[in-house]
């Protein structure tokens, strides 16, 4: 799949790429150039971790799908107790999605655990050997899940500003 900028649709790049570089060069955000079609039916009958994998490689379609299966499950399977995505029932008709389940029980955690993984494998596929800097600015616990998603991360740096 192929990325573009928001700011320049001319632009063309590989999610692997978009990924390493967060950014357009001209300050657009990469979107995908169309969107892959899932059976819903299908989607509908799959665990979390599966759900995820179908997703992500629908979007990452540069990623070895099975480096994609792999870390799906580690991040959401053991990552968040076999939990994630869990609906608890409120009423006969009524259920919650409980975004609790990470290891830092915010629902920041369903980002900020599989990010490292896609953003060090990108930096692999691309020759990339440089340290990546990523800075957080936050007053609540989107640092405190930064810093756990990438926390011992190699050729990754983290700075939070509270």
């Amino acid at each position: 799949m192929e990325f573009t900028s928001t700011r320049n649709n001319s632009l063309s790049v590989s999610s692997a790429q978009a990924i390493l570089q967060g950014l357009s060069e001209e300050g657009g955000l990469f979107v995908p150039r169309q969107f892959p079609q899932v059976d819903l039916a299908e989607a509908c009958r799959l665990d979390y971790c599966r759900l995820a994998r179908l997703v992500l490689e629908g979007f990452l379609s540069d990623y070895d799908p099975a480096f994609l299966g792999q870390a799906a499950e580690q991040v959401y399977g053991a990552n968040f107790g076999g939990k994630a995505g869990q609906l608890s029932k409120v009423t006969e008709d009524v259920y919650s999605l409980e975004l609790w389940h990470g290891p830092t029980c915010a629902f920041k955690d369903y980002a900020l655990q599989l990010m490292p993984r896609l953003l060090v494998k990108a930096k692999e596929m691309l020759g990339r050997t440089e340290t990546t800097l990523i800075l957080v600015a936050t007053s609540g616990d989107t640092g405190k899940a930064a810093l756990e998603g990438y926390r011992d991360i190699p050729g990754i740096a983290i700075k939070v500003f509270y």
